[in-house]
């Protein structure tokens, strides 16, 4: 079956939007008195939401805002708002409510069913377990599993107000880095002076006008770019057709044939998963071995080359053999003299390579992004226009020029006294190992000792790698989960206490436009009144810290309009709050030389003047901080190690599993939306295999398949494609978990198969995409999918509360905890505290070294709406207290 975006869309999103009862108007649509049109902002596209007597009945796409706007947009938004699975009321898990201070049968989560409390009921259960676990174990024991900021583009993001009212009362317990670039926005600032993940890509049309030969590497913009972290205006697809047009040849390394590479024309390059890095490295011996790489580039950009050589070479003494391409192509699948073919291609061209983030998503995962960066180095192609590498081409609209404006700014966190962490996709491994050492950036950490998990507009019990060890440890350990959401997602069904906040649609909030481009400032209005009794998460938190006797010191005497107006204010907009407000959308110019930026261009211009933010100020091919830090499992040069599970090491009629970002959904969001149902095969997640897999094993498309190995099993249905390898299957994240009598998840949710093992000892990262699995064609699937249905709730038959808010004392008791968190700042400290900690979780000024902040705060400042007197505070503070400072 083909999986082209038209296949995606055959059947119209017209019929999608016609069966649910909703429309999508035009543009030009004129509406009766009793319906109005308000502007909205979401990841999925600005918006007019069109609203009758109160309801919702459609949208209406801005015309020139949006380029393409998505099914996400036109009815994802709408039938996720109305849906079954929406968290009307406050819930708790019965055994939880029958004693929520003894044994509360931690081990019946996702099994309970939920009794509906009032919000006083609600709040009273968790502000209680929230200072019953700081008296009896410290505020490092109550972790907040909140650090995405995906739940909605607004600025008043839910792990941002969680970490703002904790941070009043003591602190707790948060991760560190992330689930979509963990191991390179460790490792690429040692080794080129930025996470390059998170920045901003050269600027199109320098790619139209001097690129030859474009490689996407796992990359897959044309289906990535449909959501963005903020607003997504979809601005870089008409850019990339003009690339195409322009003549530029783009050739695809990937398993499977993605939409980009459709919709560009790309020449398919099949690889075995998890072995770029061989690849690369081969082609680096090549273009050496034959005398065409650039040494003159070589010796004035980079360091280390004469310590990367002899491991290239197999000279290096540890036994490993030359990097030949008929070494790599034992590994990787392809012939060799297809890899020399390549090598030759991307050394005579102008090349420019577009990594994707999964590929570090992988154990070893730091050394594919490294591996590409050699090659480009060894050519001589870094900073050229056109050229080089780039590590957001797939996010945030990479390519299109930047404003370099101020966007809107919300609440800080502020400082979190406790300064215990747990890297991102760690979870499980903290809970089962409390005080546990670990390395991460080469610094010694310590798991906390955890018992209470605070969870707001994340779904942490999705995107967690094994799901069954997560559950199974959080069983064993945490004694209160309280989930935040406006859906019964995982998170909420494996959790005690279930806070109902409402969706964006409900609230007020403003937003930007182009993570990277910056040009647009977006209004978010309430579009419909709170669903059911659901609040908003200011609003939520706010009554929290009333009862912890913080409440000015979280809102500051500001209204959430308060709060949208001081955003809007920050901006370099140049109309009225007023007037932007009624619009819904304020643009920023952005300057004719943004055309013409060119990622690592001043340092190629002149290395001596602008050089990067490494400790070398060049390109590091061998790197000297990896050597001191003595990992383990991340040598100081660009290395081929063999992943713990891959088609090399696979037993007989193991598949290796891929999971990328799907193509219906933002992760989990839009899960259960009516639009999965253009993908979906019988109700469930879809996998997609190829042919002769499916000859194999006697499955036919749109049958049932069961994917399992010793983690886990799940049911998923059958696409069956000569898109994708042999060997080689691909499940789409983000599937909601529904296990049936056998444990297995009937829904298709891939974190029950993928494994928890570190990507290295250096970045603590995600190796989702490591995983080998077994698959067979399920025939005996136990009924329909129930992942998105509500819970079994319970009618109360003791209306008596389980606790009562005036026997609580809840303000004296947070009074102690109160005065750790209010200590005099710095200016810089708290500009850096206020301005900086706005997304994920805030880092932490030891976290990286002078060198690094220069590098990462270029990205950071324009974010943050700093003034360059107000950076200046910053950098003084960063320089002060980093991770190479003097004076701690």
């Amino acid at each position: 079956m083909s999986m082209s975006r038209r296949g995606f869309l055959k059947t119209g999103i017209a019929t999608a939007v016609a069966g649910s009862g909703l429309q999508l108007f035009s543009p030009t649509e004129v509406f009766a008195a009793d319906t109005i049109t308000i502007p909205h902002a979401s990841h999925y596209g600005p918006f007019k939401a069109v609203v009758r007597n109160g309801v919702l009945i459609g949208v209406q796409p801005l015309p020139g805002y949006d380029a393409m706007p998505t099914e996400m947009l036109l009815e994802g938004i709408i039938s996720r708002t109305y849906h079954p699975t929406r968290v009307k009321y406050p819930m708790v898990r019965r055994s939880y409510l029958e004693n929520p201070r003894g044994d509360t049968r931690p081990d019946l989560r996702g099994k309970d069913p939920f009794v509906r409390v009032s919000w006083e009921e609600a709040l009273g259960l968790t502000a209680d377990a929230v200072m019953r676990t700081i008296e009896e174990h410290g505020n490092e024991a109550v972790f907040s599993s909140s650090y995405g900021g995906w739940s909605h583009a607004g600025v008043l993001r839910p792990q941002v107000l969680q970490g703002r009212l904790f941070n009043l009362i003591g602190g707790q317990s948060v991760t560190t880095g992330d689930y979509s670039a963990g191991a390179s926005q460790v490792s690429l600032p040692h080794i080129i002076g930025d996470m390059e993940v998170y920045s901003p890509q050269t600027a199109w049309e320098m790619v139209r006008k001097n690129t030859e030969v474009f490689v996407f590497v796992g990359c897959d913009p044309w289906k990535n770019n449909r959501i963005e972290f903020t607003v997504a205006d979809h601005q870089m697809y008409s850019r990339w057709k003009a690339i195409r047009e322009a003549g530029v040849k783009f050739i695809s390394i990937n398993p499977q044939f993605t939409s980009s590479d459709e919709a560009m024309g790309s020449e398919w390059v099949k690889i075995v998963p998890n072995t770029d890095t061989a690849l690369f490295l081969s082609m680096c011996y090549h273009v050496y071995t034959n005398g065409k790489h650039d040494q003159a580039y070589l010796d004035r950009y980079t360091v280390g080359f004469d310590k990367f050589l002899p491991y290239l070479l197999g000279e290096s003494g540890d036994g490993s053999p030359a990097k030949t391409p008929e070494w790599a192509a034992s590994i990787t699948g392809l012939p060799a003299e297809r890899i020399r073919e390549l090598a030759d291609l991307f050394a005579s061209k102008r090349t420019q390579f577009a990594g994707a983030w999964a590929l570090q998503r992988a154990h070893h995962g730091e050394m594919t992004h490294w591996a590409i960066i050699a090659f480009a180095a060894l050519t001589g192609k870094i900073g050229q226009p056109g050229q080089g590498v780039g590590f957001s081409w797939h996010y945030g609209g990479g390519g299109m020029p930047m404003s370099g404006k101020r966007g809107p700014i919300g609440l800080s966190q502020g400082r979190n006294p406790v300064k215990a962490r747990c890297p991102a996709s760690r979870i499980s491994e903290m809970l089962l190992n409390p005080g546990k050492p670990y390395t991460r950036d080469g610094a010694e950490m310590v798991f906390p000792d955890v018992y209470m998990i605070y969870n707001a507009g994340n779904n942490f019990m999705h995107h967690q790698q094994n799901t069954n060890e997560l559950i199974a440890a959080m069983a064993r350990k945490v004694h209160t989960v309280v989930n935040q959401d406006p859906w019964w997602c995982a998170s909420s069904r494996y959790a005690d206490i279930i806070l109902p906040a409402n969706t964006p649609l409900e609230r007020n909030d403003i937003s930007s436009g182009g993570t990277y481009s910056m040009d647009k400032v977006y209004a978010m209005r309430q579009v419909i009144e709170p669903y059911g009794e659901s609040l908003d998460d200011f609003e939520i938190f706010r009554r929290l810290a009333e009862l912890f006797g913080v409440e000015y010191g979280f809102t500051e005497g500001k209204t959430v309009m308060d709060v949208v107006q001081d955003a809007y204010a920050n901006t370099d907009t140049e109309i009225s709050f007023e007037e932007f407000w009624e619009n819904g959308v304020a643009d920023m110019s952005v300057p004719d030389e943004a055309n013409s930026w060119v990622r690592h261009g001043d340092f190629y211009n002149d290395p001596d003047k602008n050089p990067l933010h490494t400790e070398s100020g060049k390109i590091e091919l061998y790197c000297d901080a990896f050597a001191r830090f003595g990992t383990k499992e991340c040598p100081p040069v660009p290395t081929w190690m063999e992943p713990v599970e891959y088609l090399g090491n696979a037993r007989p009629g193991q598949v290796h599993v891929v999971s990328p970002h799907p193509f219906m959904r933002l992760h989990s969001q839009m899960a259960n939306a009516d639009i999965n149902k253009i993908l979906n095969v019988q109700g469930r997640e879809f996998v997609l295999l190829s042919t002769e897999d499916a000859a194999e094993r006697g499955i036919k498309d749109g049958d049932l398949v069961e994917v399992y190995n010793d983690r886990g099993a799940l049911i998923v249905g059958a696409r069956v494609s000569d898109r994708i390898m042999k060997g080689v299957i691909s499940i789409f994240e983000g599937a909601w978990l529904s296990k049936d009598s056998k444990g297995r998840c009937n829904s298709g949710a891939i974190n029950v198969l993928t494994t928890s093992v570190p990507a290295s000892d250096l970045s603590q990262a995600t190796s989702a995409n490591t995983c080998l699995a077994y698959m067979r064609r399920c025939d005996d699937a136990e009924g329909p999918n129930q992942a998105y249905q509500p819970p079994h709730i319970l009618e109360r038959v003791d209306p008596t509360p389980a606790v009562r808010l005036e026997d609580l004392a809840l303000a004296e008791r947070a009074s102690a905890a109160v005065s750790a968190a209010v200590a005099e700042m710095l200016p810089g400290e708290k500009l850096f505290y206020q301005r900086c900690t706005l997304c994920h979780v805030p880092r932490e000024p030891g976290d990286y070294t002078k060198r690094q902040w220069h590098g990462i705060t270029e990205s950071m400042f324009p974010r943050a709406g700093l003034s360059d007197e107000e950076q200046a505070l910053v950098m003084e503070f960063l320089k002060g207290n980093a991770k190479d400072a003097l004076v701690r």
